[in-house]
């Protein structure tokens, strides 16, 4: 059963994914995370704080990715969110799963995983 809190945090997880893709970060950052809470890519270092400056240094790389949500889900505390990811035009793309953990409308725990969508997969249902 959804209630008002998960959809709430529903809406702040892919708030934040499309501030940070479009560029506003350090706006997404103050707005919704606890910067005490911790995430789990294991490429850079713990603590929000180095997280928020590798997604600044990946904009610079990237400045037109865009992000398509296909589906979020709700339980509890945790938010998890399916996307397409295109880091650039003509570029290949991406299926990416973020979870993140609440406090109130607050995120205080993330972690992500994706994977590159192969041109030549035999599967014709698609990553989607």
């Amino acid at each position: 059963m959804t209630n008002k809190k998960n959809v709430n945090q529903k809406q702040v997880a892919q708030d934040f994914l499309q501030m940070v893709v479009a560029g506003n970060i350090e706006q997404a950052y103050r707005r919704y995370v606890d910067m005490q809470g911790k995430h789990h890519n294991f490429f850079f270092p713990a603590g929000f704080p180095a997280l928020q400056k590798a997604m600044i240094e990946n904009h610079t790389l990237f400045t037109n990715k865009q992000i398509e949500v296909k589906n979020v889900l709700a339980d509890g505390d945790l938010v998890a969110v399916h996307s397409r990811l295109i880091l650039k035009e003509g570029g290949e793309e991406m299926a990416v799963i973020h979870l993140f953990q609440f406090k109130g409308d607050q995120i205080v725990e993330m972690w992500d995983i994706g994977h590159s969508i192969p041109g030549d997969s035999p599967n014709a249902d698609g990553a989607f």
